[in-house]
This record gives C-alpha cells, sequence and structure tokens, in this order.
C-alpha cells in the first residue's frame, strides 16, 4: 500500500510551528516515504513543504483588518484549494487561524468532498461565539483540540475530537541558558532586565511597538541600569528589528533561535498577548500582558466575549495572576506602573512565576506530546477512512 499523502495549511506562525512539529511527527510513523505538501511558513518549507505564497500577509487581527485583506484572503483561499484540487492529498489537516482555514475546508470540501478534512486547534467557543462549535461540525470530519474544555462544546454538534494538549506546555527548556544569554549580549548578571515580545502578525507589531518604546522610556527613568531585550518573530523579524532601532535606547535584538534563553534570563517579561504567554510561564518568569486591535473590532468583540480573561492560564486559573492591560487600558504609564511593581519586589514576582507554574500543571503540562497525539490522530482517521 502506498503512502499517504497529506496536506497541512497554515496561516500564521504558531501554526506554522504546530504544522512543523506534525509533520516530523508523521514521518516519524510513516517513514520517508510520506508525501507532505500545503501552505505554511519557514518552519514547514525546512521540513520541504513548499508554500505557494507568503502567509505573512495573512496574520490578520479584528473585523476591519480583516474587511481591508478580505480580497487578497479570497485570492489566498482559492490557491490553496487550487494546490488541493492538484495535489489530490488523503488528508488536509487546517491549523488554527479559523477565518482562513474554515473558508478553505469549506471550499476544498465542494471540490474534492472524499478528502478527510482536519482542524488542527478549534475556535474558542467556551469564550465567545459558541455557534461556531456547529459550523466546524458541518465543515471538518474531525478536530484536534488543544484543552479538555474544548472537546465538550464540538462533540455535542457531532464532531469528533481529540485532546492532543498545547505545544506551547512541551517546549524544552533544558538548553535554554540564561547566564548565557547575558554573556552574549554583555548583560552584567545583576541588571534589571525586561524581555519584550511585541506579537507575531504584523497588525501587532504596527499597535504595540510604540506602546512599549513609551512604557521603556518611563522605566528607564526609574531603573537606571535596566537592560531590554525585544524578540523579532520570524515572520515579522525584520519589521521589528527596524522599527527597534529607530528608538532612542538601546535594546537587544532577540532571534528566534534564542528566544528561551532570553526568557529565562529576564527579570520580568512584557507581552503581547498570545502563545507566548504560556511559554514564558514554562520558563519561570513573571510577566505583564497588553493586547491592542483597533476600536471598532474591540468594540464588537467585547458584545461577543464571555470570558474574564485572555491569557491562557489566567483563564485556566481563573484568576489574574498575571496583569492583563486591554486595549484602553494598554497605555505606557499602566504597563510601566505594573512592570515596575514585579522588578522592584523581587518577592512579589517569584509568587507570581510560582503561581503561573502551578497552572500549568491544571493545563496539563508533563502530558505526552501533542505532535505525536496529533500525527496519531491524523492516521486513525486515515486508517477509518480506508476501512470504510
Amino acid at each position: 500500500m502506498s503512502a499517504p499523502k497529506i496536506m497541512l495549511v497554515a496561516a500564521e506562525a504558531s501554526g506554522d510551528a504546530l504544522g512543523a512539529g506534525l509533520a516530523e511527527a508523521l514521518r516519524r510513523r510513516v517513514g520517508d516515504e510520506l508525501k507532505l505538501v500545503g501552505v505554511g511558513g519557514p518552519k514547514m518549507a525546512a521540513l520541504g513543504i513548499q508554500s505557494p505564497f507568503d502567509i505573512a500577509e495573512l496574520s490578520i487581527l479584528g473585523w476591519i483588518d480583516g474587511i481591508k485583506a478580505y480580497g487578497r484572503v479570497k485570492q489566498r483561499v482559492a490557491e490553496t484549494v487550487e494546490l488541493a484540487k492538484a495535489e489530490k492529498p488523503d488528508a488536509v489537516v487546517l491549523i488554527d487561524s479559523w477565518g482562513f482555514t474554515i473558508r478553505v475546508a469549506k471550499a476544498i470540501r465542494e471540490a474534492l468532498p472524499d478528502v478527510a478534512l482536519i482542524k488542527y486547534v478549534g475556535p474558542q467557543v467556551w469564550a465567545s461565539r459558541p455557534k461556531r462549535a456547529k459550523v466546524l461540525a458541518n465543515a471538518v470530519d474531525h478536530l484536534l483540540a488543544l484543552y479538555p474544555m474544548d472537546a465538550p462544546w464540538f462533540e455535542r454538534e457531532g464532531l469528533e475530537t481529540t485532546v492532543v494538549g498545547s505545544s506551547a506546555l512541551h517546549v524544552d527548556m533544558s538548553g535554554a541558558d540564561g547566564d548565557a544569554f547575558r554573556r552574549a549580549h554583555g548583560i552584567a548578571p545583576a541588571a534589571p532586565l525586561l524581555l519584550v515580545l511585541p506579537g507575531s502578525r504584523p497588525s501587532e507589531i504596527e499597535r504595540m511597538t510604540g506602546v512599549y518604546e513609551q512604557t521603556i522610556r518611563r522605566l528607564k527613568i526609574r531603573f537606571e541600569n535596566l537592560q531590554v531585550a525585544v524578540v523579532a518573530a520570524g515572520t515579522v523579524a525584520s519589521d521589528v528589528t527596524g522599527r527597534v532601532a529607530a528608538w532612542p535606547f538601546r535594546a537587544h535584538i532577540v532571534s528566534e533561535a534564542e528566544k528561551y534563553a532570553a526568557m529565562k534570563a529576564a527579570n520580568v517579561a512584557l507581552a503581547t498577548s498570545g502563545t507566548v504567554s504560556t511559554e514564558i510561564a514554562m520558563s519561570g518568569t513573571p510577566m505583564v500582558i497588553a493586547y491592542k486591535i483597533d476600536n471598532l473590532s474591540y468594540a464588537l468583540m467585547k458584545r461577543l466575549v464571555t470570558a474574564k480573561y485572555i491569557t491562557m492560564f489566567n483563564i485556566a486559573g481563573d484568576e489574574e495572576i498575571a496583569r492583563e492591560f486591554i486595549q484602553h487600558d494598554a497605555t505606557p504609564e499602566n504597563l510601566a506602573e505594573a512592570v515596575t511593581d514585579l522588578m522592584a519586589d523581587p518577592a512579589k514576582a517569584q509568587r507570581q512565576a510560582d503561581r503561573q507554574t502551578e497552572v500549568l500543571e491544571l493545563m496539563g503540562r508533563g502530558s505526552p506530546n501533542p505532535s505525536e497525539l496529533a500525527a496519531d490522530a491524523v492516521l486513525r482517521v486515515l486508517d477509518a477512512r480506508k476501512a470504510s
């Protein structure tokens, strides 16, 4: 029997990482004869999955940005479907990025009704817009969910669901050396170090870097020897580097390769909300969270979102372990004050870091590797298809 052909579709940096992990796990099971095609970023490309277009342009936040990009998204959906029609895969795994991948799912279902469609990361229907569970159930054959609380929402709609866990809970920090990071960047062991993580989407970089610059200006007055490091995520690295170079003070640029070492080296992290908050918690560093989208999208979101928090470990712990500053509250004054609280009180910072770690256990830290579980589930779906 010939090896299966599997198409992976990722539209953002986080999805690219998930896709790469899944691809490697699938190859371990099937062997080099496994055929992988799809849409993704540099991590998937390094494994031989060449994307027909640059996914950076699909990193979209908010309704307004979505409307502006509608024509481009529609074109990229069509190109993705054409790739599926040309390759005729046995299964298509659609990774995160709800707005893009649900359109791709519906179009592939119409064009290739017999292909197995698998969604990897479902919409957070427990936080907002629960009707999306039914929409997804009608569009795909199987869901690979990140958290146990996801499953009941989709299974009620008849969608078979496998809980695989979050890859952020399985980050290998064993090789991350904070002391070595400080030495490499000429940062004294006792110097206060703030790590800034502005995001991985172009719109996040555009909205947040100016806020962070003004925040750091205030912090440098309070902490004379404050050192600053800024993570430049792969898909937005040149944009981040260019913006930070224009700051009137020095900031160390951190590549993806040294990101975890920087997390361990930092006294406090200031981060744009996202998966990275879980990774920072894994490193044992306390943090402050910020987030901004366009005002109209935010006004609409406030009507739809029911969750009290946006950071996953805050949601899991049902408390604001790490302080969150959203939209109009994400001001340089507020952020500087929150960072100062942690930077000036090491005992308080340690208590927060300890609480973050405790809640990671509730979220599934230490459970089996998500990429391995996801690969097993994909192959089970394919086996069931062949059997029927």
